[in-house]
């Protein structure tokens, strides 16, 4: 993955239920985008899911 690339990684995109979902837009430094693509590559997943079952995992207070 190239440097640029790398800061802009993930962008959630809003699907057409505008209401039900927020965007949001993650800056990675090039170490952190390359752990996540590596990861992604391994799991067969998506980064937009890798990052929804962290949050999803997230311990309530």
């Amino acid at each position: 993955m190239n440097e640029a690339a790398s800061h802009r990684y993930l962008n959630i995109a809003t699907p057409s239920r505008k209401s039900s979902f927020k965007r949001v837009t993650l800056d990675l430094t090039p170490d952190e985008a390359d752990q996540l693509e590596k990861y992604c590559s391994q799991t067969g997943k998506v980064a937009t899911d890798v990052i929804r079952e962290l949050i999803q995992n997230f311990p309530m207070p």
